[in-house]
């Protein structure tokens, strides 16, 4: 049996480096898979879609997995198994930003289970893989014929030495004062997640155009894959249940009462999506009596109908009156109260309360020892700044079990950690590891922008000298189709988020922006939107900070009493091995008669030695 004949076509990136998307070799049995090549770098990804939708679903059953096989960088995995397991942090990241990019792309009314798969299948040591993620499961989507609204890829852009680059080294990525991924289609901008040193909203633009150009060609590259494969073609489906008789008469009997309550300025979530979930509790009602003993109403249906009614309704109010769901200007900020040493025993904590948005966020310092092992394909080393996001379901009334870490606080959490870690100090100025959390008691709308904002203050009230505090802000769009009108909502609801057509983060100090995350569900946004949507984000920044200061405005001199001290010697490196003696024996001892802990470490033939005690008392 010979081999296949590969079907390829080739992305020239322009600067001497290019990248090669071949099908028709591996996995054929899946819907469609490619190999992506870059370098020495490949991904092979696949797609399978189910080819009837389940009963009684309405929304896309989407599932993405990124994965790095260890074998790609000629490493064996850790851990007793010594094999892949579950997800790290990192895979995780990188599925969320491809299922962000693809998801707005599937036809609304296609509803089969979908799986993408992208396996990391050879690594380049130098070259960041995870860009490559959303142009692979795009190409393979291109290749089949799977309904899909594409192509699209992603390309990061790094701005190094004052330099625009596509796609950069990790060598390149240290030296970067802008990096961010992009998502797009060839004409649509539809997600941008990356971190800033203190860059201004002009600069932050011009990277994600940069990178849209730079995105262009690697759609044309799959639109010729298409055209190559004979893919033109989609499959047939009919997963839409419709009742179009049904559907005039939800608009007609529960369209006026629908906008009444969005136009009532009501500021409790509660109380308002009571006064909602009324107006169809009635309607069913209604039809129910109608319909008698054994007549039938298709509640599901109802139900979807009355969410687009209240969904037109509430962008209705917006664009006609100018009027938000709680009353609120465009621009205006909810209201905001905050404290600090609100947990006597942590190291630093404070409560952060925006609106019905709530988070009490804790700072734990610790040794070195406390850091975390960073044991990925491509990276490995240790971390000293982890930064937890906790999102219970009592935070939004909601009576649900809590089944262990989700994808979405693993994504938010990774956010506010990007925005927080450029204003930390220097390892000399404090050698201590950093381990913020960050519990969301309540939620309506940006939790993970409040966890920015309180994670600033439990620093400063732990005594750790920040360069400059930190704020965020989640912007919303509203726009219709018909016209060329527009709302751009500063400090968004969940019910704006959910309703809307853009979620945009921003942090940042009064200087710049140091982390964004974005997320734009309508096509054809035009760069002069996004533009007044940063220029937006950046006042209600600076408000958010102002209304930070009143609380604390500067971290705390000194760390508070009963958080562990840590004095750094240095001693000459021949006398290492003196303190730690034969087996340890010498400074086991010394950490035994002394009730601490001592952490030895060469750099540039120098040991430093950490003495770290229980409190401030033990120190002196």
């Amino acid at each position: 049996m010979s081999k296949p004949k590969a079907i390829q076509e080739t992305i020239d990136l322009g600067d001497g480096r290019s990248i090669s998307i071949e099908t028709g070799v591996l996995a054929k049995q899946a819907d469609g898979a490619v190999m992506v090549r870059m370098g020495d770098t490949m991904m092979l990804a696949s797609v399978v879609s189910a080819t009837q939708a389940k009963e009684d679903v309405d929304f896309m059953p989407l599932s993405v997995d990124y994965k790095e096989k260890y074998a790609a960088a000629g490493k064996f995995p850790g851990g007793f198994l010594k094999r892949e397991a579950r997800p790290s942090d990192y895979e995780i990241l990188i599925s969320r930003l491809v299922d962000r990019a693809l998801r707005p792309l599937f036809p609304d009314d296609y509803h089969a289970d979908t799986f993408v798969n992208v396996t990391l299948m050879s690594a380049e040591m130098d070259t960041p893989p995870d860009a490559l993620a959303g142009l692979a499961a795009s190409a393979a989507l291109a290749v089949s014929d799977i309904p899909f609204h594409g192509p699209i890829a992603e390309a990061r852009v790094a701005r190094v030495n004052g330099e625009l680059v596509v796609n950069p080294t990790f060598s390149q990525l240290a030296e970067a004062d802008i990096e961010i991924i992009v998502g797009a289609t060839y004409d649509n901008i539809l997600m941008v997640e990356g971190e800033m040193k203190e860059v201004s909203e002009a600069e932050m633009l011009e990277a994600i155009k940069f990178a849209h150009e730079a995105i262009k060609p690697m759609c044309k590259a799959q639109m010729a894959l298409t055209k190559k494969t004979g893919k033109e073609e989609k499959r047939e489906y009919s997963h839409k249940v419709t009742d179009e008789e049904l559907s005039k008469r939800v608009w007609k009997e529960t369209y006026d009462a629908a906008y009444k309550v969005a136009a009532s300025a009501n500021a409790d979530k509660h109380a308002r999506s009571y006064s909602f979930g009324k107006i169809k509790e009635d309607f069913l009602a209604k039809l129910t009596e109608e319909a008698g003993e054994e007549g039938e109403v298709n509640e599901k249906l109802v139900g979807k109908y009355y969410h687009d009614v209240e969904k037109e309704a509430v962008r209705r109010v917006v664009l006609d009156e100018a009027v938000r769901l709680d009353g609120r200007k465009t621009d205006e900020i909810r209201p905001i109260w905050s404290e600090v040493d609100y947990l006597p025993s942590a190291h630093g904590s404070a409560v952060f309360t925006r609106g019905e948005t709530q988070s009490i966020t804790t700072v734990t310092l610790g040794t070195k020892m406390d850091s975390k092992l960073i044991d990925d394909v491509l990276k490995k080393g240790n971390d000293k700044f982890l930064l937890h996001y906790n999102f219970p379901a009592f935070s939004t009334g909601d009576s649900r079990p809590n089944r262990g870490t989700s994808r979405r606080e693993v994504g938010h959490g990774n956010l506010a950690h990007r925005a927080l870690k450029g204003m930390l100090p220097s390892e000399d100025d404090m050698p201590y590891t950093l381990r913020i959390v960050s519990d969301i008691l309540e939620s309506n709308g940006s939790s993970s922008m409040a966890t920015v904002c309180a994670g600033t203050l439990a620093l400063m009230d732990a005594g750790i000298q920040i360069k400059k505090p930190v704020s965020g802000i989640a912007m919303g769009l509203i726009t219709d189709k018909d016209s060329d009108k527009f709302a751009v909502l500063s400090d968004i609801l969940g019910d704006e988020d959910h309703l809307g057509d853009m979620d945009f983060k921003v942090t940042g100090t009064r200087d710049g922006i140091t982390a964004t995350q974005m997320d734009i569900k309508v096509e054809g946004l035009s760069y002069e939107i996004l533009s007044q949507a940063l220029e937006q984000a950046k006042t209600g920044r600076l408000h958010i900070l102002d209304e930070m200061a009143k609380t604390m405005s500067a971290p705390n001199p000194d760390y508070k009493p009963h958080t562990p001290r840590i004095e750094r010697i240095e001693i000459p490196k021949d006398m290492i091995g003196a303190v730690i003696g034969p087996g340890g024996k010498v400074i086991q001892e010394i950490q035994k008669e002394t009730n601490s802990t001592i952490t030895i470490e060469e750099i540039e033939n120098v040991g430093l030695v950490d003495v770290f005690a229980v409190d401030k008392a033990a120190i002196d």
